[in-house]
């Protein structure tokens, strides 16, 4: 299982003792693990779940377009990200299994004035897998402290679309970058194999991220990273520009380093353009390495 080591910039915060429970107590560290790989039939079957709150899973939905796809969405029965709380989460898709893993519904970092929340997420994707890791967006309340990890290994032929999406209040109360920190790193590879590494870390008090040159005049944030090492790098890039760039607010599309992919980067005003630029650029992604699109938003 992953573990959860505070970044520098959170190390302040983790001597404060939480009022209502503190960080390891029953109920603030949550842990997740999810394994997939293929039966006789090369059908993808989940094989080993281990869920403890406020992680919460009830097995798997079979409506992907791709007749041998599983997908399991994640649930939670709590209100939210809590101070105090400490998440880790194990994702592993087993050699030429195709897998996907979404949440059930916007992740809400509750605001906070004791200490703060961590997350850590590992996944693996083995030889000639597929992992799509797409979950809802997050959402940072006033005050909020947020450390965010995850970590992709990916073997060869394997493939991964991953992506991230950042509210930055809660936008109909008028609430923006009121949130106090929030840091995110996405590494792809090991310490002594890097692909790439790419984080964000937002404190609205020191940098005012509508700033020019940050985030300006909007207030959504999002990336859509498509890890796949071994594919035509420019083609797929040329088709994600197409598809996302006529949208309304800001996208850009680079090629990853060491030619790892393809990273789609978007600012918009409202969050439904967000998803909806997000979605179009993994749909388009999956047709060009899986031959078929993204699955419905179902979520039971």
């Amino acid at each position: 299982m992953a573990t959860n080591v505070p970044h520098p910039a959170f190390e302040t915060y983790a001597g404060e003792e939480v009022p209502q429970a503190s960080p390891g107590s029953p109920g603030k560290t949550g842990e997740l693990e999810l394994s997939f790989a293929t039966d006789s039939d090369g059908q993808t079957r989940l094989v080993h779940d281990y869920a403890r709150v406020p992680f919460h899973v009830m097995g798997t939905l079979d409506h992907d377009p791709h007749p041998n796809a599983a997908t399991v969405c994640v649930q939670s029965p709590t209100g939210g990200i809590a101070q105090g709380d400490r998440l880790r989460s194990e994702v592993h898709v087993k050699p030429e299994a195709i897998a996907r893993v979404s949440t059930q519904s916007a992740t809400k970092v509750q605001s906070m004035d004791h200490n703060y929340a961590s997350e850590t997420t590992k996944l693996t994707a083995d030889a000639s897998s597929h992992l799509d890791y797409v979950p809802e967006p997050t959402i940072l309340h006033e005050d909020a402290r947020f450390s965010r990890e995850t970590t992709l290994s990916v073997s060869e032929n394997a493939t991964a679309i991953v992506s991230e999406l950042l509210i930055p209040g809660r936008l109909a109360r008028d609430e923006c970058f009121d949130f106090e920190q929030y840091y995110s790193r996405f590494k792809v590879g090991t310490d002594d194999d890097l692909l790439f590494e790419d984080t964000t870390h937002l404190q609205p008090e020191t940098v005012d991220p509508s700033a020019p040159g940050i985030w300006a005049d909007f207030s959504v944030y999002g990336t859509l990273y498509v890890v796949a090492s071994h594919s035509n790098i420019s083609e797929l890039a040329d088709q994600l520009y197409e598809h996302v760039a006529l949208e309304s607010g800001q996208v850009g599309v680079t090629a990853l380093p060491n030619d790892a992919g393809v990273m789609v980067r978007l600012l918009t005003e409202r969050s439904e353009q967000a998803q909806t630029m997000i979605r179009n650029a993994w749909d388009t992604a999956r047709r060009f390495l899986l031959n078929v699109g993204a699955p419905a938003l179902r979520r039971y």
